[in-house]
């Protein structure tokens, strides 16, 4: 399989709203590995490895998030899938 990394950088009210517990949920659930973290600033930091397929989805669904969220932008960055990761976290 052709895995892609993705580095996302959402902004917005994405913090506090259970943003990251429901991005592990959606990438468990799509086979994708990687993590997502609050950052300092507010914005959410999301590390995904997949197919560009599953990527792709897991995108759609950041765009829009959990009920409480409010997505404003995302920023992605395309980086060389390593394999690094076994499963999909949230870190703090």
């Amino acid at each position: 399989m052709d895995k892609k990394r993705w580095k996302m950088m959402i902004s917005g009210k994405v913090q506090g709203v259970y943003y990251r517990a429901s991005t592990e949920k959606e990438a468990r659930r799509l086979g994708v590995c990687g993590y997502a973290r609050n950052l300092p600033d507010g914005r959410v930091e999301v590390i995904a490895e997949g197919s560009p397929e599953d990527l792709r989805q897991l995108h759609q669904w950041c765009l829009e998030g959990p009920p409480a969220a409010k997505v404003t932008g995302i920023e992605i960055e395309e980086q060389k899938a390593n394999g690094e990761f076994h499963g999909f976290g949230v870190k703090s």
